[in-house]
């Protein structure tokens, strides 16, 4: 029987979902796999459904991207595809991942909002679609500790990980909201300088920049490595402090000519929040094994530990924030449009969510 605990993954997930099929539905690198950039074949099932011969999947080596770090180290994913070859692909940023999707490079990919938004918008609203919700939470405004208010900021410099990016967007309306403006050039009163999260962290401890709007780990790291303080806590910011920092995002061809495929990731995804809700420690220990098999560094466990406690690993989307996200965007002019009508395809999660409320419910197992 599934823990009850998952029993609130679902109950909240399946009312978001439910709530956008009806609001919105109309309408890199390899590290750690084969580097196969061509389309994946399928073949002809028993029940007359394709299934894929192999499923290409993306994440990234960081804490907010543990649902699929759990996934691959605890085996979810792979035992779920079966006969399904998993070839895993590991990357920096969302860019380069939306750049592998629209190239029929990847399948299914662990990530964040912003590059969410940017690959629907710039498609026409075509070529990809969110699957499902992976974590809310974990990222903040870390700053020296003489910075106290948005005002200590004029005339200096801070970071955001990439120009345009999820963290990026919201450092630029924080700053906007308390009357600092800014340019994607890095000009206005504050400069917003786009850096690597490791040399965010290099440049905060050498007094180089005043601040960084970093996700988790790194957030802790520059409180515990570079004596920061936590300025502004995004999810204060938010109804109920909740907001989306990772999703699944599945190019839409695969999802429409794979559904079976992709219901088997979504079952190993689920499988992994499960693992991580009823075995925390483990699931620490496998995501910084993860992500030291991967960079070659490993994280400290106080660190990773640390960074967990600011995260909630959910399959709700969080739609709301989403969308804010998008009329963010816009109004900073880095996309040309907020209209993410169809960018949704919740069918599958909201199937396996009900058959698993109704498992719990009579004492069924799965």
């Amino acid at each position: 029987m599934r823990p009850k605990i998952l029993a609130y993954f679902t109950t909240a997930a399946l009312v978001a979902a439910l709530v956008l099929m009806g609001s919105l539905a109309a309408g890199g690198s390899n590290s750690a796999g084969s580097n196969s950039a061509g389309g994946s074949s399928g073949e002809q099932g028993a029940s007359g459904t394709h299934k894929a011969t192999e499923v290409r999947l993306g994440y990234f080596p960081n804490v907010t991207h543990a649902p699929a770090l759990v996934g691959v180290a605890q085996g979810t994913f792979a035992r779920r595809l079966g006969n399904t070859k998993l070839t895993k692909f590991t990357f920096n940023a969302g860019p380069e991942t939306v750049e592998a999707l629209f190239a029929d490079a990847l399948d299914i990919a662990y990530i964040g909002p912003s590059p969410s938004i940017n690959a629907f918008i710039q498609s026409g609203g075509q070529a990809v679609r969110v699957i499902s919700g992976s974590t809310s939470g974990g990222a903040f405004f870390v700053v020296q500790p003489g910075v106290s208010s948005a005002s200590d900021l004029k005339g200096k410099r801070v970071a955001s990980p990439q120009l345009g990016g999820t963290q990026d967007v919201a450092l630029r309306v924080w700053l906007k909201d308390n009357g600092i403006e800014t340019t994607s050039s890095g000009g206005g009163q504050v400069t917003v300088t786009p850096m690597a999260n490791a040399d965010a962290l290099t440049a905060f401890k050498e007094q180089q920049i005043a601040g960084a709007w970093v996700p988790e780990p790194w957030a802790s790291r520059l409180v515990a490595e570079g004596g920061g303080k936590v300025l502004v806590d995004e999810a204060d910011l938010w109804p109920q402090g909740r907001y989306v920092t990772t999703q699944l995002l599945v190019r839409t061809e695969f999802l429409e000519k794979y559904p079976e495929t992709v219901r088997s990731v979504l079952q190993g995804h689920l499988d992994a929040l499960e693992f991580i809700a009823t075995h925390p420690a483990q699931a620490q220990a496998d995501t910084n094994n993860q992500i030291e098999s991967i960079t070659q560094k490993r994280l400290p466990d106080r660190v990773v530990a640390s960074a967990w406690q600011n995260l909630k690993f959910t399959t709700d989307p969080i739609a709301g924030s989403l969308e804010k996200m998008a009329r963010d965007a816009k109004s900073l002019g880095l996309v040309k449009s907020s209209n993410l009508t169809g960018i949704y395809a919740l069918g599958i999660l909201n199937e396996l969510l009900t058959n698993s409320t109704a498992s719990n419910g009579t004492g069924g197992s799965r």
